[in-house]
């Protein structure tokens, strides 16, 4: 539901204030920062008559389950193709939701096998169905959903305006397929903010970086003139974003000491939950510059993109057997270590 509130986080150090956007809340079923980008995606993918939808990520793919959620409410049937990752309980309980979604799941060994394979899983369904299924980027961080999420940026001027909170000297966000953190940045520029974005990379930097980051900005702008005209013109100093990739921790998906601290600092200050993926990696990063002294007499903001939106209690009655046998073993393996320590 948007827009999104606003709520402050108790810090202790001089003169600073958090705020926490929550985005949680973003949908009804639910919520996250894909819902932002899934509103223009499957919008056109209604708009022009397509059934199916294909889109990617790891075996828990937060974007994957989003996607089939709402695929599912907009009368579209989303197939999944799935890449390996470190387990952690919440990959389990996204795949059963994900068949409760009526998903399509697809297991392939890395991007290399993705690649081969869509276009065969493309002319399955144009054969079946007359119609190609719609692709849509990892993430939904394409120019498209990208473009989704500039809507935020005036989102949160709206909030400030209405004196919800001050204009933030800093905005912390996790940095994964970067539609999420691009949009913003030029949602919050056009609205006349000058807050530092800060990027916090919680994927290989192959994915994530500065050259990709730019490119994905010129890109969306471009669109938006496009489409808009009156879309004000951004130069290259307005577009300037930090990156932080020293609370990565050597992998995807890979919890780190430093993230589950910040999960509990965030908990206690009495934050909606983080998880160790994305938005304990990005708290982390806001913790670590609070004890450092960086954000004294500062207003911060820290940008939600998780899900709090409850699972229903009785997905132990899908069936992990009509998942690919590749997905079916992370029902079976061990959590990693501080996952399961909680």
């Amino acid at each position: 539901m948007l827009p999104t509130p606003v709520e402050t986080l108790p810090v202790h150090r001089p003169n600073t204030q958090v705020w926490i956007k929550r985005d949680d809340l973003s949908g009804l079923e639910y919520g996250g920062n894909k819902v932002r980008k899934l509103e223009y995606l499957l919008g056109h993918a209604v708009e022009n008559g397509l059934r199916k939808v294909v889109t990617f990520g790891t075996a828990g793919s937060n974007h994957a389950l989003a996607t089939g959620i709402y695929a599912g409410q907009e009368g579209l049937r989303s197939i999944s193709m799935l890449t390996p990752q470190t387990n952690a309980a919440y990959v389990a309980r996204n795949l059963l939701r994900g068949l409760r979604a009526g998903i399509e799941f697809h297991a392939c060994r890395d991007d290399s096998a993705v690649k081969r394979a869509l276009p065969w899983v493309r002319l399955r369904h144009r054969i079946s169905d007359g119609k190609a299924p719609m692709v849509i980027a990892g993430g939904g961080s394409s120019v498209a959903g990208t473009i989704g999420f500039v809507n935020a940026g005036f989102e949160l001027r709206a909030q400030i305006d209405a004196g919800q909170l001050p204009e933030p000297d800093f905005i912390y966000v996790a940095l994964g397929t970067m539609g999420t953190a691009a949009g913003l940045l030029l949602g919050i520029r056009a609205a006349g903010l000058t807050s530092k974005l800060v990027c916090v990379r919680v994927v290989q930097s192959r994915y994530a970086n500065p050259e990709k980051f730019a490119a994905l900005l010129s890109a969306s702008a471009a669109k938006l003139r496009y489409i808009a005209p009156a879309f004000p013109v951004l130069n290259e100093a307005d577009l300037i974003a930090e990156f932080r990739d020293e609370f990565f921790g050597g992998g995807y998906a890979r919890f780190t000491n430093e993230g589950m601290q910040a999960i509990r600092i965030a908990s206690e200050a009495g934050s909606p939950e983080l998880e160790g993926t994305y938005t304990g990696k990005a708290f982390a990063a806001l913790v670590h510059d609070l004890s450092v002294g960086r954000l004294d007499g500062k207003r911060v903001l820290f940008w939600n993109t998780y899900n709090s939106r409850p699972f229903p209690s009785d997905l132990g009655d899908e069936d992990p057997g009509e998942l690919p046998p590749e997905l079916q073993t992370y029902f079976t393996l061990p959590v990693q270590a501080l996952d399961a320590a909680g």
